[in-house]
C-alpha cells in the first residue's frame, strides 16, 4: 500500500563529504566530456498550484550528455576513476586524455546488471572509450530498453531471475572473467569502491542546482524545503543525503514503489532490510530488493522521510509532468508522485512542515527511457 514514514535519522552516523576525490572533481571530468550542458531546473506554478505550496522545482534530467536519463554521471565517473587506477593516471586527466590512454584495456569488456538506465550508461561510455560492453538484464527488462542497450553496441545478455539476483549473477560472471571490469552502481561486502565513486559522480547534479538556484536569487543553503528523491538501491538518495543532509533547512524524502520498499523498511528498522521479489513495478529502475551497502550509512544518517507510491499515481503523475512540459519515464515521475501524496494529506504535511510557503525540489530522473511504455501511458501529450 502507499505510505508514508517519518525517519530519525542518528546524528553523526554519515559522512557528508564525497569519498577520497576533491569535491569538484567530477564534475570537472563531466565537464570535459562532449556534450556536456547543464540540465534545467524548472520553476513550475502548476505543480506548486497541486501541491499547494509557494514553489515546485524540478532538476529535469530527461536528458543528459546523450542520454535520457542522470545515469550517465555516476557511470562516466565510476569508469574513469576505475581506469585510471588501472592504468596508473592522475584521475585529474580530462576525458579526451582518458580516451587516448586507454588502449592497453581495449581488449576488455565493461559490464554490469542493470533495469536498463545505468546499463545504457556503462554501454554509452565504453563506446565513447572504443571499448567493448556486456550487459546484464533481468527476465523483465522490456524489449525497448534492451535494444536501447543494445542500439549503443553492447552485447546484451538476459538473465531469468530477478534484478537483485541478476547483479549476485554479473559478480560471479566477473569474478571469473580476468577482463572483465565490473561498474556496479549497487555495492556488497568486498565490491564497494566502484559504487562510490558512482555515488559522487552524481554530485555534478547538486553542484549544478546550487548555481541555479543561486541564479533565481535563492541562498542554496536555505532555499529548499523538501527535497524528493526517487530510491531504488538508494545510490542516488545518497548522493542527495551527501549534498543536502548537513543542510538544516532542508529535509530529504524518499520515493519507492509500494512493493519494492527496500529503502523503506530498512530506515524503519534500522537495519537494512531486504524485500524479496518478485518486483513487477513499472517503475523498472526503482524495482530492487536490496540497499547498498555503501549508500545504507548515508541514508541513514539524511534520510528524514519515506514515501511510497503505486504504479497508477506515477501514471498520473507522468501525464501531470507532461502536461507542464516535462517528459519524465515511471521512475523520474514517481518523485512527484510522492509529492502529490504527501501534500494531498494535512498530517503528512504537518509531519514535513510544510506550509503554502514551502519550497520542493523534485528531482526527475529520467526522460522516455522506455518510449513504447512512455507512448502507451501518455499517448499525445507527451508529443
Amino acid at each position: 500500500m502507499p505510505g508514508f514514514a517519518l525517519v530519525r535519522s542518528p546524528i553523526g552516523d554519515s559522512p557528508h563529504t564525497l569519498g577520497d576525490d576533491p569535491r569538484d572533481a567530477p564534475r570537472r571530468f563531466h565537464r570535459s566530456m562532449p556534450g556536456y550542458a547543464r540540465t534545467p531546473l524548472v520553476a513550475s506554478p502548476e505543480l506548486a498550484r497541486r501541491t499547494g505550496t509557494g514553489r515546485v522545482l524540478v532538476k529535469n534530467e530527461q536528458y543528459r550528455l546523450g542520454l535520457p536519463s542522470f545515469k550517465i554521471l555516476g557511470s562516466s565517473w565510476g569508469i574513469h576513476r576505475t581506469l585510471c587506477e588501472r592504468l596508473g593516471l592522475d584521475p585529474a586527466i580530462s576525458f579526451e586524455e582518458l580516451r587516448r590512454a586507454v588502449g592497453p584495456l581495449r581488449d576488455h569488456v565493461l559490464t554490469c546488471a542493470t533495469d536498463g538506465n545505468h546499463g545504457r550508461a556503462v554501454a554509452h561510455m565504453a563506446r565513447l572509450l572504443g571499448m567493448r560492453a556486456r550487459i546484464y538484464v533481468p527476465v523483465d527488462v522490456s524489449a525497448s530498453r534492451s535494444a536501447a542497450i543494445e542500439s549503443e553496441g553492447a552485447e546484451v545478455v538476459r538473465v531469468y531471475a530477478s534484478y537483485d539476483d541478476a547483479v549476485r549473477y554479473v559478480a560471479v560472471q566477473a569474478d571469473r572473467d580476468s577482463r572483465a571490469i565490473l561498474v556496479s552502481d549497487t555495492a556488497w561486502a568486498g565490491y564497494e569502491t566502484v559504487p562510490r565513486r558512482v555515488i559522487d559522480g552524481y554530485s555534478t547534479i547538486f553542484q549544478e542546482v546550487d548555481e541555479q538556484l543561486a541564479e533565481l536569487d535563492l541562498d542554496p543553503e536555505d532555499a529548499v524545503d523538501l527535497v524528493i528523491v526517487p530510491a531504488g538501491v538508494g545510490a542516488f538518495a545518497a548522493a542527495v543525503g551527501l549534498h543536502f543532509g548537513s543542510r538544516a533547512a532542508t529535509r530529504i524524502a524518499t520515493v519507492e514503489p509500494d512493493a519494492a520498499d527496500c529503502v523503506h523498511r530498512s530506515l524503519a528498522a534500522g537495519v537494512r532490510t531486504t524485500v524479496h521479489g518478485p518486483h513487477h513495478s513499472i517503475m523498472a529502475g526503482l524495482n530492487c530488493g536490496e540497499t547498498s551497502v555503501v549508500a545504507w550509512p548515508i541514508l541513514r544518517g539524511t534520510v528524514g522521510a519515506t514515501i511510497t507510491v503505486d504504479d497508477d499515481a506515477v501514471r498520473e503523475a507522468m501525464r501531470i509532468f507532461a502536461g507542464c512540459g516535462i517528459e519524465s519515464g515511471e521512475s523520474g515521475a514517481a518523485s512527484l508522485a510522492g509529492a502529490l501524496l504527501v501534500t494531498a494529506d494535512p498530517g503528512f504535511r504537518e509531519d514535513l512542515g510544510l506550509t503554502q510557503e514551502s519550497t520542493i525540489l523534485l528531482l526527475n530522473t529520467e526522460g522516455a527511457s522506455d518510449p513504447a511504455s512512455y507512448l502507451s501511458i501518455v499517448g499525445d501529450q507527451g508529443a
